[in-house]
């Protein structure tokens, strides 16, 4: 472990500020003073324990309502029972407004809540197993599972009693508690498909087969804007991974860098000695000589309720609860509850979409039939299925846009304009450059930020494509910047047109993306979104769909002038080059008021277009989309 230990001299001859503050106290003395601060008030609290100390055991002080909390609560695998869930409504009833986020960790958040309440709330979730303890800063944070682990049908090795025993190993533990230099997050899934995001992680624990032998193929160094890579281990059994798991923790600890905050994840010492040497690292400091991996076996679309619900291995159902960017309340948690005693077999699973899971159901169109799903649907509403949005900047002081009304009303518009009756289209949207709406992932990515409109300042979006979970995941990539939020949902609602018109029966926006949208440039899909904004607004109706079985290569030069030459076709009713001479230009030397003329009752900036596309020299027809905005007003 020599590399290691060199590249961590280095890095940390200079702490950053978090890590004097840490080296002050124990964060213990905070959360032991918790009574204190709760009999004397918010002014009592020391600024270094609300800006830290507190967060170390889920308490988090939120300026954007003053003088209230936010408390993030542990929920291992998202797995709950219906006794849990209620406690968990009655204290938001109680103490938060009646407010509840669910989040992309399978857990949950009760808001707006005052110092006097707190210790109070917490002893009320204690009586039924549930903490805040070491869900915030540089802690190990909720451990993700399968929502459906033990019970879907695709569910080779059950994880969830293993996913205890890792959490074991650090929960309470004051040798665990903020010792280590930035958040990790760690996942376990034994599923074929790939419902917790599970490649997304600084620790990832994945079904794989080995030799005839099923186990779990170890992954690191997973965070937003990178997918985790093959650590090449194998783990045969639940002491394998114990030991993994205690081995990799114990480097990071150790090794991990505690100089630039920013760059502080395990992903930036993996990059700093390569993941060959941390394997390495690994099995020396396990004293255990880990077999190489094996074939990785979570790679599939993963099956999930489009249609409401979900058979199980027992024959009963898991029905879904589809929750609007995770804005749930005490009360709905109240119904889920008692539904999940009246109708399921008492236990509830949060997904990573922000939404949740009722168990063991036979009777789905009663349940169905119940008030609750008057107001969360569960079925046929593609564009709330699997929405995700972060807490934005209602509720987050790095919040760049509200997001989470902004992913809803965006939802609401695309169900309205363009409706679906089949199909899957994930829109994950979050609101800072943080990712913490897993933007990257999603099949239409949506990270917040400003733009500039007629010279003022206003909320944006920058969009982004093709994020995957199949496999082993893939990072979506931007295709337009700085969006006005004004119109980011007409630039969408091309895309939508397209996939319904051209989808195939069962195909879903990544699939759709994979067949169609792949084969073009991401300037040239970014353009075609506002383009057809443009001749919706003007009420120009032009057949200029992606699906038109022309592969471009991806070649920008080329999509321009096949952009320009369509264009003036379906306009002119003929071609803008001779058949005789591909490229000698109709339009060449032509005035701007001839070419009207051969193009009747088209609109003035289309045929500017189309002219500086088409008689731009040949040498010289790298053309670039940017440039051609103006002439669509954009």
């Amino acid at each position: 472990m020599e590399a290691l230990k060199k590249v961590s001299e280095i890095r940390n001859k200079k702490l950053n500020k978090i890590e004097e503050i840490k080296n002050s106290k124990s964060p213990l003395e905070a959360f032991e003073k918790l009574q204190e601060y709760a009999k004397n008030g918010y002014d009592s609290i020391p600024e270094d324990d609300k800006k830290y100390f507190l967060k170390c055991f889920g308490i988090y002080d939120r300026p954007a309502t003053p003088e209230r909390f936010m408390i993030k609560l542990r929920i291992a695998g998202g797995h709950l029972n219906s006794s849990q869930a209620r406690v968990i409504g009655e204290c938001a009833k109680e103490y938060a407004n009646d407010y509840i986020d669910l989040t992309t960790r399978s857990q949950c958040e009760l808001r707006y809540l005052r110092i006097e309440d707190i210790p109070t709330l917490l002893e009320k979730l204690s009586a039924v197993g549930i903490d805040a303890y070491q869900t915030g800063v540089d802690n190990f944070r909720n451990i993700m599972n399968d929502p459906l682990d033990g019970l879907g049908l695709d569910n080779v090795l059950p994880s969830q009693k293993l996913l205890l025993k890792l959490q074991r190993m650090f929960l309470h533990n004051p040798d665990w508690i903020s010792t280590l230099p930035r958040k990790f997050n760690t996942a376990i899934t034994g599923s074929l498909s790939n419902r917790c995001n599970i490649f997304s992680h600084d620790c990832c624990f994945v079904l794989a087969q080995k030799d005839g032998v099923y186990g779990y193929n170890m992954y690191l160094g997973g965070k937003v804007g990178a997918i985790a890579k093959n650590a090449d281990i194998f783990l045969a059994n639940e002491e394998e991974v114990l030991k993994a798991f205690a081995s990799i923790a114990d480097i990071f600890k150790r090794f991990g860098f505690r100089d630039n905050r920013n760059k502080n994840r395990l992903h930036f010492l993996i990059e700093a000695v390569g993941m060959a040497e941390i394997s390495s690292a690994i099995r020396e400091n396990a004293g255990v000589d880990f077999a190489t991996s094996g074939e990785t076996m979570t790679k599939i679309d993963y099956y999930d309720p489009d249609q409401g619900k979900v058979q199980l291995r027992d024959g009963s159902f898991g029905v879904h609860v589809v929750v609007p960017s995770g804005i749930f309340s005490g009360s709905a948690m109240i119904d889920v509850a008692n539904l999940s005693e009246r109708y399921g077999n008492k236990e509830i699973r949060f997904d990573m979409e922000q939404s949740l899971y009722i168990l063991g159901v036979q009777d789905v169109p009663s349940l169905l039939n119940e008030s609750l799903f008057q107001i969360y649907k569960n079925i046929n509403t593609p564009y709330f299925n699997h929405l995700i949005a972060c807490a934005g900047s209602e509720h987050c002081p790095f919040g760049v846009i509200e997001n989470k009304s902004d992913a809803i009303k965006m939802s609401e518009y695309l169900s309205q304009k363009v409706p679906l009756e089949s199909g899957r289209v994930r829109m994950y949207w979050s609101a800072c450059v943080k990712g913490c709406g897993i933007h990257g992932l999603g099949d239409i990515g949506f990270e917040g930020c400003k733009a500039k409109v007629n010279g003022e300042t206003e909320n944006a979006v920058h969009i982004s494509l093709g994020g995957k979970l199949v496999s082993e995941g893939v990072e979506a990539y931007t295709v337009i910047k700085s969006a006005p939020l004004r119109y980011a949902h007409l630039y969408v609602e091309t895309l939508m047109l397209e996939y319904k018109k051209y989808k195939g029966s069962s195909e879903s926006f990544e699939q759709f993306h994979e067949r169609v949208l792949s084969q073009y440039s991401s300037a040239y899909i970014g353009f075609m979104m506002q383009f057809g904004a443009y001749l919706r607004d003007k009420n120009i109706e032009l057949e200029l769909g992606f699906a038109i079985n022309t592969k471009t290569g991806k070649n920008e030069e080329f999509e321009v002038f096949e952009l320009g030459r369509r264009v003036y076709a379906k306009l002119a009713g003929k071609e803008a080059y001779s058949a005789y001479d591909r490229f000698t230009n109709v339009l060449k030397n032509e005035k701007l008021q001839s070419i009207q003329e051969l193009v009747p009752h088209a609109d003035t900036n289309l045929i500017q277009m189309c002219e500086k596309i088409l008689n731009t020299k040949e040498e010289n027809r790298a053309v670039v989309f940017s440039e051609l905005l103006p002439f669509i007003g954009l």
